[in-house]
């Protein structure tokens, strides 16, 4: 039932203005422009109590048109002459941009002198920096590489020297400073073992000294030098196995079945003295290229020697050592650079400052960690 068959018109103005507005408006006049307000005024129209019902009526019809729940219920119906009333005006509403969003480039504009003054300026720069490059990088090349490019004059200096053994300790130090003895490398099955050649600096020793092959232990707290052979070792001390990778510096590296005692095992059986912090490693039956006697001695802190994969490695892949691999014992240091893992030791010198060391004496790193 409407409201006109309930008699109620009440919603019915009783006089009709002439000025073309809906029944449920009316003009508000706005104050006459002052002195300095120019601007035209723009008449405004105020809706009455009941036309702000009806539009709040009418959203409320919109978010139920569109399948959300309605915030009222039990709505009275609205005359047509009211709904008629309300002029309802779409709003255009900016979306905020998104932080991660693309945003369109803005235009710079620039005075053409400006910007060929810009661009001499950069090129310039950038050659600049180019040449400065080109300049530090010969510096540091070796005198040879220099010569063959033309460069005759000597840049060999205690200067070029300094800066490449700095850039060399920077490796030292970081594979020092993530050392521990709970970070072990990697182990592998059996499934995964490769082939290990023989990478002797010089030529493969005869294996006539096995026999009498004695292992040295100097710098003890005990005081006097000891002497063990294989025998002593493999008696007294448990066997270890463990298949880890042998990296060399060359750049090429092995995947190695081995077994031997722990060097902390021997450290805690002969203990070095109080001060030492330091292991001289030997093997005296180390040959040059020729075939020459070439003693072989490599620097190696006792923190490492202590790493639980330290070995002195007596099997290679279930069988006795070869002389191809450093028989009757050798150094595995799976925490260090192939070149640490000295073969065929017959020294081990306990010292309280760094020792001698065969290649970082020839220009290589001396940490040599991995």
């Amino acid at each position: 039932m409407n409201h006109k068959e309930n008699g109620d018109d009440s919603l019915q103005p009783k006089t009709k203005p002439s000025t073309g507005i809906g029944p449920h408006q009316e003009m508000a006049k706005l104050p006459e422009a002052g002195p300095e307000d120019t601007s035209p005024s723009v008449p405004i129209a105020i809706a009455k109590p009941e036309a702000v019902e009806a539009v709040v009526e009418a959203k409320e019809q919109q978010v139920d048109a569109d399948g959300l729940p309605s915030l009222s219920v039990d709505h009275e119906p609205q005359t047509d002459e009211a709904a008629s009333s309300v002029a309802v005006k779409s709003v255009s509403v900016k979306k905020p941009q998104s932080f991660s969003g693309e945003r369109p480039l803005r235009a710079i504009e620039m005075a053409l002198r400006v910007l060929r003054y810009q661009s001499r300026r950069d090129f310039l720069v950038f050659g600049a920096g180019a040449l400065a490059a080109l300049a530090g990088a010969g510096f540091l090349l070796p005198q040879g590489t220099l010569s063959r490019m033309g460069m005759r004059r000597n840049m060999d200096s205690p200067g070029k020297e300094w800066f490449l053994n700095k850039a060399l300790r920077i490796d030292d130090d970081i594979a020092e400073a993530l050392y521990s003895t709970n970070r072990s490398v990697p182990t592998y099955t059996k499934s995964q073992i490769t082939s290990l050649k023989n990478n002797y600096n010089g030529a493969t020793p005869d294996p006539g000294y096995i026999s009498g092959w004695k292992l040295t232990l100097d710098g003890l707290a005990s005081g006097p030098s000891i002497s063990l052979d294989i025998r002593n070792l493999l008696t007294r001390f448990s066997v270890h196995e463990q298949i880890t990778r042998l990296v060399c510096v060359e750049g090429w590296s092995a995947i190695a079945w081995w077994a031997g005692l722990r060097f902390e095992d021997l450290l805690r059986a002969y203990p070095p003295m109080p001060q030492a912090e330091w292991a001289r490693v030997e093997s005296s039956v180390n040959l040059d290229a020729s075939g020459n006697p070439d003693p072989y001695f490599m620097s190696l802190d006792l923190a490492t020697a202590r790493h639980p994969q330290t070995l002195l490695a007596t099997h290679f892949n279930g069988q006795p050592l070869t002389v191809d691999h450093g028989a009757p014992l050798r150094l595995l240091v799976p925490v260090k650079l192939g070149l640490k893992n000295v073969k065929a030791i017959t020294r081990i010198t306990y010292v309280a400052e760094e020792p001698r060391d065969y290649w970082a004496e020839r220009g290589y790193s001396r940490y040599d960690g991995i």
